[in-house]
């Protein structure tokens, strides 16, 4: 801060000569040596004896009426406009902005005493100035134009003497505020921290001027000004920064103020491990929750809109105040839109928010992350637009990979799911919170679901009533197919999963392993997957089911009594479905040479028979093409067995076919 001292003592310009801060008026003074205290009471030092008796706040001052008269309008009226009353010899004046200690200074003002003008009365002094209406309409250079003058030329050009006139403005509203005194310190003070401070002389508050940076030629340090405006109180400290936000410094540095500001103010915002900044600072005692409130509502008040301009824990820390101390809606909505510009950078300690909601029986307040997450969901889908006008620029800047936009949404579905696992724990978390919050993410946010199986590993062991539908319910958020080794062979050991998740789990990895044989090539297996793998999809677990099953202990096996059934049942209908399949393409073959010698007998040699012989031929290959896709996809292993086959006869495939009763195929165990 700028150095004052010698300032205020020297003060003045424009040709006033305050000497050495000392303002007296000698016009029609009363000779006296000065003011005497006894016991709550001011007598002044003089022979005759005082006319007028002034109380202010229980102090007496005992004083006489003409040089009040001279110079205060506010006493002319008291004293002879009431004509009718006697002559009044007393006042009280309790609502005096100033107290008695402003009156005392005015007062020897008007007995011509000299009064030392410094920045700790100087504010008292003028509001009581105005206050007794001490005007140039009485005297020239009254005290109205002294303390202004003084307030104008002296205080407003230092950086201490402005910050400490704007903290003693706090007992004086509303007079420091109808008389602009509030906004010219807050302008001087936002002008000086925005200037540049190396061509001006500055300390610290409560450090010698010797020490200052200035003199020891150190760097300044951009945050210089944090700790001194972080003495006012909150609606003078709102004034300071909306002044400094005029005046165009940086964003996030207006943000690191309103941060330090905040821990010093308010004890729930800890700083550095668990210490807040205003245990031993008596400039910063421990406020009310009334004041509390006021604070926070300020706060969320005066945030820079920029992202980043605060960190996003200040916003949750500030956010969790928020709800405890009942802060107006509109204002919470307001930070929950902050955090969610920002989720991406939160903490899993930052969002274990406690529910101060008394309707709400979680220890955690879950439905304020899922607001969260969508006000985040809601920005994130702005901000795409906004860089990507139309479908063909968003297509264009995929491809160039120039889109953040899926790195965040990852980052908040890994944060979501340690966030689950750990409110799982909670026995009043009910199962549709979990699954909202759960699949609230898109399915391209999560390359993998290990986090997600956590999380309901957690809620299984949390929830052991729970029953088998709403087990599987649980379930649903999961795929299987995204799940890692380890997750896997845990999975099928996990005696809370219901069975038939167990048996996805174990098919998921036997159905890829099923697709790769299907190709018949080594060299395609492998391009397979490598694209698999590129894409973000899991390798085999392991070489068979019988491996993984083998590995797996007593106790589970014993589970799987009634799986088992349905397991052979699927076999079953499977090799119904083989044998259906050998039976038609028999047939087919039949009916295709019948078709054949019918068109040659009918033909002859003729150009028009051979011409309907190719055609036909052309029309069996599309269909046998087709009903060998139709195999394929029909769920089986994709082998070929049909050379098998190739030597039966017509008789033998459509009796076959007539013989077998049609039977219903189950096409998922799920």
């Amino acid at each position: 801060m700028w150095d004052s001292e010698s300032e205020t003592g020297g003060g003045g310009g424009g040709g006033r000569d305050y000497g050495n801060g000392a303002i007296s008026s000698t016009k029609h003074a009363l000779q006296t040596d000065g003011f005497e205290l006894r016991d709550r009471s001011w007598y002044v030092a003089t022979d005759i004896p005082s006319d007028f008796l002034v109380q202010i706040e229980g102090v007496q001052f005992h004083l006489h009426k003409y040089p009040l008269l001279s110079r205060s309008g506010k006493m002319n009226r008291l004293i002879y406009e009431s004509r009718e009353a006697a002559e009044v010899n007393k006042v009280v004046l309790d609502d005096l902005p100033g107290g008695p200690d402003a009156f005392e200074l005015a007062a020897k003002f008007c007995y011509g005493i000299a009064v030392d003008l410094t920045a700790s009365n100087i504010s008292g002094l003028r509001c009581a100035a105005e206050y007794m209406e001490m005007t140039e309409d009485l005297e020239e250079g009254n005290l109205i134009f002294k303390t202004e003058a003084f307030l104008s030329y002296v205080v407003l050009s230092s950086w201490r003497d402005s910050i400490v006139v704007l903290k003693n403005c706090e007992k004086l509203s509303p007079w420091a505020e109808n008389l602009q005194i509030v906004r010219r310190c807050s302008e001087s003070i936002a002008w000086k921290a925005c200037a540049n401070p190396k061509g001006i002389r500055w300390a610290y508050t409560g450090t010698d001027s010797s020490s200052s940076p200035s003199r020891n030629q150190q760097p300044v340090p951009p945050d210089w000004w944090f700790e001194d405006v972080s003495i006012l109180r909150t609606d003078h400290f709102v004034r300071v920064i909306t002044a400094i936000k005029v005046k165009g410094m940086r964003f996030e540095l207006i943000g690191a103020a309103i941060m330090h500001y905040a821990t010093k103010w308010l004890p729930g915002m800890i700083k550095d491990g668990g210490t807040t900044t205003n245990k031993d600072d008596p400039l910063a005692p421990s406020v009310q929750s009334k004041d509390q409130r006021m604070i926070v509502e300020s706060l969320i008040s005066i945030i820079p809109p920029q992202k980043d301009s605060v960190s996003c824990s200040f916003l949750l820390k500030l956010l969790r105040m928020a709800n405890m101390l009942r802060v107006a809606p509109a204002l919470v909505t307001e930070l929950e839109k902050r955090v969610g510009m920002q989720f991406e950078q939160a903490t899993l300690a930052d969002l274990l928010i406690p529910s101060y909601n008394n309707n709400n029986n979680t220890m955690y307040d879950v439905d304020l992350v899922q607001r969260l997450l969508e006000h985040f969901l809601v920005q994130e889908q702005q901000s795409f637009s906004e860089k990507h006008g139309n479908m063909y620029d968003g297509m264009a800047a995929q491809r160039g990979g120039g889109n953040n936009h899926p790195s965040a949404k990852m980052r908040v579905a890994r944060l979501v799911d340690s966030y689950l696992t750990e409110v799982a724990r909670d026995r009043n978390l009910s199962l549709t919170k979990f699954q909202v919050l759960a699949e609230a993410l898109p399915e391209s946010a999560r390359t993998c679901d290990d986090g997600l199986y956590r999380a309901i590993d957690s809620y299984l062991k949390a929830h052991p009533t729970l029953s088998e539908h709403e087990r599987k319910r649980l379930c649903r958020v999961m795929d299987c197919q995204k799940l890692s080794i380890d997750a896997c062979m845990h999975a099928a050991q996990n005696e809370r999963l219901p069975l038939r998740i167990v048996v996805q789990v174990l098919f998921s990895e036997q159905v890829k392993i099923s697709n790769a044989i299907a190709h018949n090539n080594h060299s395609s297996l492998k391009e397979t997957g490598d694209s698999a793998a590129a894409a973000g999809f899991y390798q085999p677990m392991v070489p068979n089911r019988k491996t993984l099953l083998e590995g797996t202990p007593q106790s589970f096996q014993e589970g799987w009594s009634a799986a088992k059934k349905d397991i052979n049942t699927l076999k079953f209908e499977l090799e119904t479905v083989k044998a259906k399949y050998m039976e038609l393409q028999g047939e087919l073959e039949s009916l295709q040479r019948q078709f054949e010698k019918a068109t040659a007998a009918a033909g002859g040699g003729g150009g028009g028979g051979g011409g309907g012989k190719k055609h036909g031929s052309s029309a069996w290959a599309v269909g046998w093409r087709k009903l060998s896709m139709f195999g394929k996809g029909g769920g089986l292993d994709g082998s070929d067995h049909g050379g098998d086959h190739h030597h039966r006869g017509a008789g033998e495939g459509q009796g076959s076919s007539r013989k077998t009763p049609a039977r219903r195929w189950r096409n998922s165990i799920s």
